[in-house]
């Protein structure tokens, strides 16, 4: 009978705890990440690293011969944000690592701004290698390099995007609408959420789109797990 007691005593105070729990979270309790969601492979970081050495030698297209390094991307290989941009520039060639030109330093910036740090998030570009004088990536680049990027997203498996820019955009979602119409609201890739914003490089340029790119960076990071910056 005390034995019984002790049970029914027990189960009286879990039917408490979950009223209590009903009252704050709602019927529909969240689970923690390990019961409700899919985790990533511990072999991502592996997989990153295989993968870049099997590309890394590509000459599948010109800018194969042209350049000094090729940039495969950097960050976290588990990364819940990536961004794309459209293609290495002078001082990623040469030191093969994405967006560390004045691009990048700002880049960096916005990143911090979302209280964030680079190495939380992947950085990388549609094509691998830099076009000859910065020119815009030409569409044979664009498709050589296609694969490459979409085997990264698979690899990494974030849950956002962010393409940089008029190309990366229209690359990833097979569109040729302006950044005009594309940005300010919420895309997909393959069942993965895609925020459209300004490249870096082109804020440089336009600091008056800076607004309007961290507006988009606010929409990015509500999406991405409820923060209001």
């Amino acid at each position: 009978m005390e034995r019984r007691e002790e049970l029914r005593e027990i189960a009286g105070q879990l039917r408490r705890y979950l009223d209590d729990l009903a009252a704050f979270e709602g019927r529909q309790f969240p689970l923690p990440p390990s019961v409700g969601e899919a985790k990533r492979p511990p072999a991502a970081a592996a997989a990153l690293a295989e993968f870049r050495r099997q590309i890394c030698e590509c000459t599948c297209c010109p800018l194969g011969k042209s350049r000094k390094n090729f940039v495969f991307g950097s960050g976290s290989p588990e990364a819940d944000i990536m961004f794309i941009g459209e293609a290495p520039g002078a001082e990623e060639d040469r030191q093969g690592l994405p967006f560390v030109g004045a691009a990048g330093q700002l880049l960096t910036k916005i990143i911090e701004a979302m209280q964030l740090q680079r190495e939380d998030v992947f950085i990388c570009n549609v094509l691998k290698c830099r076009p000859p004088n910065n020119r815009d990536p030409q569409p044979g680049e664009i498709e050589s390099c296609e694969p490459y990027l979409k085997r990264q997203i698979q690899i990494v498996r974030p849950r956002i995007i962010c393409t940089l820019g008029r190309f990366a955009t229209q690359a990833l979602l097979k569109t040729s609408e302006s950044m005009g119409r594309l940005r300010g609201r919420l895309h997909e890739y393959e069942g993965t959420p895609v925020i459209a914003t300004y490249h870096p490089a082109a804020l440089l340029r336009n600091p008056q789109w800076k607004r309007a790119t961290w507006e988009d960076m606010k929409k990015l990071r509500l999406e991405y797990d409820g923060v209001v910056l």
